[in-house]
């Protein structure tokens, strides 16, 4: 006959004591924090970088999937090789290949989203200390992967048209050894600037005579809206470049489809830190979209996608002039998904977010995209890709409501 157990409370277990130390350096996204909010259907949110969801080609995908099933479903439901598909990673080498270089399936690898990437280079070049040159802001996500391998941060200004590469020199003359600079040269985030073919030339230079590592991060590269296409760093600086791409803004972020297209050597290493990661990326995922690419769908679904974007970029800016206050500044993307505002001084970005989401609507503070946040107080990345263009307008007047509030009181407080 069994006895029943005396009564014993239950004592909280000591967790935190057990993490290893580069535990302290993991935070929550504040990015990922502002997307619950859109779950409430009341909140325009400015916040995330997300595709417009009623422009998803579902039914295309659903055909792919369909011809995916039928023909190679066996397959499709098995476990993979890390590197990737094979067909899909022809299709992503011919993309990057021009009649001067020859890329080739070695040269890439899929990734589960770029992120993964982003955390894969930590692993394979970061150590504690490690420096990491990047610009002033930079990629919220970037920051998040490289603070786990605790990195330190050195930063380069921008301008209008990207990193300041002239400043690079000086910060290496002061002593800096960054073991890699990452650079988003097409439609920053959050800046949103291009950088112009001679300064990209200028970095290439600058790495090649101080033997520097380049990561270059494109995820909106085939978004541009006006101008021409700029050649990659990756074209100018093959033996030095690792270059990150993904499907999640040309096609559809559910795939989780990013890729890492570098010399065969370093995605050999890749490969390697990959597999203590999740052996491989989906089989399924990776034959629809190489079933997508196969068809055309992509180059139309970008014409698209371009069309629509501009439109609301353009709506956001004019938005802006006309409900903003003055003091107020942004840039003017060529493409991508953000632009980047400022607003004037006294008004704190990061504190007034909870009175403007009061009013309803959410943006980025600026401080997430510097390191340790230590700059960008009145500063706030803003998404036009997601909401249409009337809840743009709305919006954006409720920001400019926010900020008139925010001056009145300030003066208030000067007042006393």
């Amino acid at each position: 006959m069994l006895h029943d157990e005396p009564h014993m409370p239950l004592r909280a277990f000591d967790w935190d004591s057990r993490m290893a130390q580069r535990t302290s350096g993991m935070k929550s996204s504040i990015i990922r924090e502002l997307l619950k909010l859109i779950q409430q259907p009341d909140i325009i949110s400015f916040a995330g970088g997300l595709p417009a969801p009623e422009l998803f080609p579902i039914k295309e995908i659903e055909a792919a999937c369909q011809r995916v099933l039928e023909t190679n479903g066996a397959r499709a439901l098995q476990y993979g090789q890390t590197e990737g598909e094979e067909p899909l990673r022809s299709y992503l080498a011919e993309s990057m290949s021009r009649p001067d270089l020859r890329v080739e399936p070695e040269n890439v690898l899929i990734t589960n989203g770029s992120q993964q990437a982003l955390d894969l280079i930590g692993k394979l070049f970061v150590d504690t200390d490690s420096c990491v040159m990047t610009s002033e802001p930079t990629y919220l996500g970037a920051l998040q992967a490289w603070n786990v391998y605790e990195a330190c941060y050195v930063t380069v200004p921008q301008d209008d048209d990207g990193i300041l590469v002239e400043e690079i020199p000086r910060l290496l003359a002061e002593g800096w050894k960054p073991r890699l600079v990452y650079v988003l040269p097409n439609f920053h985030n959050p800046a949103g600037t291009t950088m112009p073919l001679e300064r990209r030339v200028r970095l290439v230079e600058i790495a090649r005579e101080h033997d520097l590592m380049l990561i270059e991060d494109d995820p909106y590269g085939e978004l541009r809206f006006e101008g021409e296409e700029i050649t990659h760093l990756y074209r100018l600086a093959p033996e030095r470049t690792i270059y990150l791409s993904t499907f999640s803004k040309t096609l559809a972020p559910g795939f989780r489809l990013g890729a890492v297209t570098a010399p065969k050597a370093i995605v050999r290493k890749f490969v390697q830190a990959k597999q203590g990661a999740d052996l491989n990326t989906a089989v399924f995922s990776q034959l629809v979209v190489a079933e997508v690419c196969r068809s055309g769908l992509i180059p139309r679904h970008v014409q698209t996608i371009r069309r629509v974007y501009r439109e609301r970029r353009d709506a956001m800016l004019a938005a802006m002039e006309e409900y903003w206050p003055e003091g107020c500044a942004w840039t003017r993307p060529h493409g991508g998904l953000f632009l980047w505002a400022r607003v004037p001084e006294s008004i704190n970005t990061g504190e007034m977010l909870p009175r403007a989401v009061a009013r309803k609507v959410a943006y980025v503070p600026g401080m997430a995209f510097y390191p340790g946040e230590k700059g960008g107080f009145n500063a706030m990345r803003l998404n036009f890709s997601y909401a249409g263009v009337p809840e743009i307008q709305e919006g954006i007047r409720r920001l400019g409501d926010a900020f008139k509030a925010e001056l009145a009181g300030s003066a208030v407080a000067v007042g006393r």
